[in-house]
């Protein structure tokens, strides 16, 4: 079973629906023992990451969130839920993460333009993803994929080995990552028809 951490902010309901397409159990949950209980944990994200971090925390779901991931249960963070993952973020201040991948969170540059254009914050809509290496989670994917991203922020690893896909706005950033059990991805699989799918189903079929 896949336990979606609901934690009152994202498109929670798109993502359960996403993985019940393709045929995998999935429930939205703040329940500490549900998520102690499942198989694999998705954290999806949508919303700002101070907001995300207190939400997380009056509802007491790092800790078994974290343990879950500790003890290599397959975890899936989407958009804000890879943010989550990090030492800290500039979003609004600086604010601490989980700390589990080294890196910050920041925000893109004033004044990005790509062939002359201006280009808009936030990044909306679809981007091509360039692979790094090969994550089980995008395995089958075409080397040029598209997917759907919305978000004013990315992340930046300092172990440049745990880096996935990049992608380019303006600046090559990067929009998955990949350690052990953990995949997190800055693009919204459930938004991203075939492809994004494809990604969930790859995930739904860790062990």
């Amino acid at each position: 079973m896949i336990a979606i951490i609901d934690y009152g902010m994202g498109n929670l309901r798109s993502v359960q629906k996403a993985f019940e397409r393709i045929g995998h159990s999935a429930v939205v949950t703040r329940d500490k023992k549900v998520i102690n209980d499942a198989e694999k944990i998705v954290l999806p994200g949508v919303g700002a990451f101070p907001d995300c971090m207190k939400n997380l925390d009056d509802l007491g779901l790092i800790d078994p969130i974290i343990k879950g991931i500790v003890s290599g249960k397959p975890f899936l963070g989407i958009c804000l839920g890879m943010q989550l993952l990090f030492t800290e973020s500039d979003e609004f201040g600086i604010h601490k993460g989980f700390d589990l991948i080294k890196g910050r969170v920041i925000k893109f540059p004033e004044g990005l333009s790509s062939n002359g254009t201006k280009l808009k914050i936030p990044h909306m809509g679809w981007n091509e993803i360039r692979m790094m290496k090969r994550a089980p989670m995008l395995e089958n994917l075409p080397e040029k994929s598209f997917l759907y991203f919305v978000h004013s922020y990315y992340v930046v690893p300092e172990d440049k080995e745990v880096i996935a896909t990049t992608t380019d706005y303006g600046v090559e950033f990067v929009s998955s990552i990949w350690k052990d059990n953990i995949f997190a991805c800055q693009f919204h699989p459930e938004k991203s028809q075939q492809v994004g799918l494809k990604i969930l189903e790859n995930f739904g079929g860790m062990k």
